[in-house]
């Protein structure tokens, strides 16, 4: 099945959505934007893939006031899979709360559940030099 524009704009509006619910402080509410069993993968900052939007959830509360107070999703490019997936790849732009700033790129998972799309994978990569350096 193609992918129709209204899916190309729910899906960059399901990016968008996990700024806000972090930001915000809804933990509780990630499952709006990831499947249950998704793998959040943080290890380029030295963590562990985090199963499950518990854990996510979790990792979240427990990093306190280590988290940025904007995060911020831009450049989201989507690409159709063979078997109805979604490749997303975006950037994020992360505001913390002494005004420095660090950018990540994000490359998503997407799938279509009864309830709506969804990531299923989150894969997190620090942008630490230019040129992909």
């Amino acid at each position: 099945m193609a992918l129709t524009l209204e899916d190309r704009f729910v899906i960059a509006e399901l990016i968008a959505m996990h700024g806000h619910l972090c930001d915000s402080g809804e933990l509780d509410r990630l499952d709006e934007v990831f499947t249950a069993d998704v793998l959040y993968d943080v290890t380029d900052f030295g963590q562990e893939v985090l199963r499950g939007v518990a854990a996510c959830a979790d990792a979240g509360r427990a990093l306190g006031e280590l988290n940025p107070v904007g995060h911020h999703v831009t450049n989201v490019v989507l690409t159709e899979q063979a078997d109805g997936r979604v490749q997303a790849r975006s950037k994020g732009i992360g505001i913390n709360a002494d005004g420095t700033s660090a950018s990540v790129t994000y490359e998503d998972t997407v799938m279509r559940l009864d309830h709506g799309w969804r990531i299923s994978h989150r894969k997190v990569f620090a942008r630490r030099a230019p040129l992909g350096r």
